[in-house]
């Protein structure tokens, strides 16, 4: 029988929750720089990076847990993210943001952090996220690139001997447990910017190859969407900025 969790209203901790592969020459040091302004703890599994990814998160003090391993799990993203999870959750934490390297908050959402987390009415929060294209100017809007329409589980409350699982599944798996859809929720119109797709025509061109060679068929996304990673006229809108809306 699992009892009614104790729902703290005051001093709550954030702990920031990632997987990463060699990301040292991308985003994840101006990342880790932004999580370090407004969260308590930083868990992060490596995913066996050749390069100097190691290295940068050990240069941060709030990267309090950090798992090295030998061997890519990258064909098998359900072991990683289990397996982050459950490093992050053996720390007994009061609420957990899950983040990707590639993925900054808008200042907004970041000064408002801790008013969310300190309430007792709900258990997960969900974000507006924008997947920015080509640059960091403006963000993808079409019918096959619309995210931002919808709200995004990335912030919730950890709750001792509640059902948590991952669906087994190679790849897009979902960064947080799918039980939370059973706890109350609250959906922010706070705003994260996704830079994975500010990249380069020739980026665009090798992450689409990447996306072919892992999920060929489509049996773990959309193909239709993996194709369009190649239109050369996608719709894009320019960012404002919160103070500009």
């Amino acid at each position: 029988m699992i009892h009614e969790p104790i729902r703290k209203t005051t001093g709550n901790r954030l702990m920031a929750i990632m997987q990463v592969r060699n990301e040292a020459d991308r985003h994840l040091e101006a990342v880790l720089q932004e999580l370090s302004q407004f969260v308590d703890d930083i868990v992060i599994v490596d995913d066996a990076s050749t390069d100097d990814t190691v290295k940068l998160c050990k240069a941060f003090p709030k990267v309090t847990r950090l798992i090295e391993l030998g061997q890519s799990k990258f064909h098998k993203e359900w072991e990683l993210r289990s397996l982050l999870w459950n490093a992050a959750c053996s720390m007994k934490p009061d609420w957990l943001l899950a983040v990707d390297a590639d993925e900054f908050y808008e200042e907004t959402a970041k000064m408002w952090m801790r008013t969310i987390i300190d309430h007792d009415q709900y258990d997960w929060v969900g974000f507006r996220f924008f997947d920015f294209w080509g640059g960091t100017t403006h963000y993808r809007d079409d019918m096959h690139w619309q995210i931002h329409r919808r709200h995004t589980r990335t912030l919730v409350r950890y709750i001792p001997e509640y059902h948590y699982f991952f669906p087994k599944m190679d790849h897009h798996v979902p960064r947080l447990p799918l039980t939370y859809a059973a706890l109350p929720g609250f959906l922010t119109e706070l705003r994260v910017k996704h830079y994975g797709w500010a990249v380069s025509d020739e980026e665009l061109k090798r992450k689409y190859l990447r996306y072919m060679e892992r999920d060929p068929l489509g049996k773990w996304g959309d193909l239709e969407q993996y194709h369009s990673i190649l239109d050369p006229n996608p719709n894009l809108v320019a960012w404002k900025e919160e103070e500009d809306t």
